[in-house]
């Protein structure tokens, strides 16, 4: 019964693994340590103790106010909105192209189909969705606990047999990673602007942390919601670090390079799994990494149209009236979602690497404006007194926003 009640405690922090978990674990984290063994384990931890306040600010404004962030950046002004609907329209349909394509590779290697990855991604989005919207928030909070589990214990117990058989580098196929590379900064940009998710995930747990309460008839305290967040933010950093640990004890100085095509690089993930584990664990590992990246896929597809519905009334108060209490502008939005994701797919499937680090890359960039929004918005008098950031939080917080302005900057000159 305590496990059972300690489980009902938990919600929008595993949904936010969920989405997190995925192309920044399964792709980033695995090619950081094919590439270059553990050499960018540190960058791992930095770059969820930068983000953390940011994403922190999201549940705990939800359970302090009663309130999402979108409603939060309305009372700073229209402008707030405007900003972050541009920001989000101008990275949804890469972010869902960019998971949906790894999970379809995933998918037509473990069940060696011969369609196109294009024509798979397609099927998920149209499947996805009827899922969706049939099971709604209920189906999800319940469908990501067992995949969470599912996928932590198939990650380490594939860590510790790699461990056991130790490292397969070979000195002349080792790679050292150099600050004045292009290559090698432009992916620990990619690498670091989805480690552990764009800050914007954030809008996402508030609504989510909103949605628990309204479908459990109950208000989530304080201290429940924290814990629940970071359960769910430790895990995801301790999954990273697991997923960069496989790729360097099985993958680093073996000169195999991780394929940027889809399917292939989802034949390889499996095998890494594999070749440290034994063939008998092929199904176990396929279908974990399977459900991960549509634990993924599901995730975005719930939560654009769920944060671009409010954003759309307080833009347009004509149309709330119209669409408050039914689900024509949710039902909108998953369409044209659907629709440019598609577009995407059909464009750039020959190049999963391509996709990945376009939607990484766009993170980067406008990982300050949402970090800045969210910090005004809890720093602001909507949040009441006690629930604010106190002195150090404070203090923390605008350090990091530095750090992520100087990254993207130097992301900026690298690039251009």
């Amino acid at each position: 019964m305590q496990i059972q009640a300690f489980m009902k405690k938990l919600g929008p922090g595993l949904l936010y693994a969920g989405a997190a978990i995925g192309v920044s674990h399964l792709v980033q984290s695995t090619r950081a340590g094919s590439d270059y063994g553990f050499q960018l384990w540190w960058i791992i931890i930095a770059a969820n103790l930068v983000k953390y306040p940011f994403f922190k600010f999201g549940p705990g404004f939800a359970t302090s106010t009663g309130k999402s962030l979108i409603q939060g950046y309305e009372q700073l002004g229209k402008w707030a909105i405007i900003l972050y609907a541009l920001l989000t329209i101008a990275t949804m349909f890469t972010i869902q192209a960019a998971v949906t394509v790894v999970a379809a590779g995933i998918f037509v290697q473990i069940f060696g189909l011969h369609i196109s990855s294009a024509f798979m991604s397609a099927l998920l989005i149209v499947l996805m969705t009827g899922v969706l919207i049939i099971g709604k928030y209920s189906f999800l909070d319940k469908f990501i606990k067992f995949i969470i589990i599912l996928l932590a214990v198939s990650t380490f117990t594939a860590v510790i047999f790699a461990l056991f058989k130790g490292s397969h580098a070979q000195t002349q196929f080792a790679y050292t990673f150099s600050w004045i590379s292009k290559v090698d900064v432009l992916f620990l940009i990619a690498f670091v602007g989805w480690m552990p998710a764009p800050i914007d995930v954030a809008v996402w747990q508030s609504l989510w942390t909103l949605e628990k309460s309204k479908t459990e008839h109950k208000k989530t305290n304080m201290r429940d919601s924290m814990l629940d967040f970071n359960i769910g933010y430790i895990g995801t950093v301790i999954m990273a670090l697991g997923f960069l640990a496989l790729g360097a004890l099985v993958m680093y100085g073996t000169g195999e390079e991780l394929s940027p095509v889809g399917d292939v690089f989802a034949g390889q993930l499996i095998r890494m799994y594999t070749r440290s584990m034994g063939n008998w664990a092929y199904w176990i590992i396929g279908i974990a990494a399977l459900t991960t990246m549509i634990s993924t896929v599901i995730t975005c597809l719930d939560a654009f149209p769920r944060v671009l519905k409010p954003t759309t009334e307080i833009l347009f108060p004509s149309i709330k009236k119209y669409s408050e209490h039914k689900s024509w502008l949710w039902w909108t939005w998953l369409l044209i979602l659907a629709f440019g994701a598609i577009l995407i797919i059909a464009r750039f499937a020959f190049s999963m690497r391509f996709m990945v680090d376009l939607a990484t890359t766009l993170s980067v960039v406008t990982a300050p404006f949402f970090a800045v929004m969210n910090y005004l918005v809890v720093t602001s008098t909507q949040m009441p007194v006690n629930d604010r950031p106190g002195k150090g939080m404070r203090i923390f917080s605008w350090i990091c926003i530095l750090i992520l302005t100087a990254f993207a900057i130097y992301y900026l000159v690298w690039r251009f």
